[in-house]
């Protein structure tokens, strides 16, 4: 599986920890930034890994800052992207089952570092239920070509 990762200056750090755990993992990670603590803006982090994903080059996308809320607004305004702000096992697990997500966004000033990681291989190992979920994600892309002409 490949993952494109990006952070602000805030997920920086949790940035560069998931990443070398995902590599060592045995997954193909490419890192779209930020490359230090030093201030920058999070919506460029989040188009680049969107986009990535948005395109069919990378198979899933994390983005990281601060509170994770900022980064994953911006996420989603990229058609094609479901991404979901988590910071619980059982939320990492429901939004793979019920809404296909295809980008995870995580808080660094929330959540550990444990958890993060726990959060990060619950989202990748858990599958798409389809079922009823297959509707109600079509209904979501449905109102994103609707909106975004």
């Amino acid at each position: 599986m490949k993952i494109a990762i990006g952070s602000d200056h805030g997920g920086f750090l949790l940035k560069e920890l998931i990443k070398e755990y995902l590599e060592n993992k045995g997954f193909a990670v490419k890192d779209y930034g930020t490359d230090s603590e030093a201030s920058c803006d999070y919506p460029e982090f989040a188009q680049s890994v969107g986009e990535a994903v948005a395109a069919g080059e990378y198979d899933k996308g994390i983005v990281i800052c601060g509170t994770g809320i900022g980064i994953s607004i911006a996420a989603n305004k990229i058609p094609g992207i479901r991404c979901a702000l988590v910071g619980d096992s059982f939320s990492a697990k429901a939004t793979r089952q019920h809404n296909d997500t295809n980008v995870l966004a995580l808080g660094a000033r929330v959540i550990g570092s444990g958890l993060a990681l726990e959060i990060v291989d619950i989202w990748l190992g858990t599958e798409f239920e389809g079922g009823r979920h297959a509707g109600r994600v079509e209904k979501i892309g449905n109102i994103e070509k609707k909106y975004c002409k």
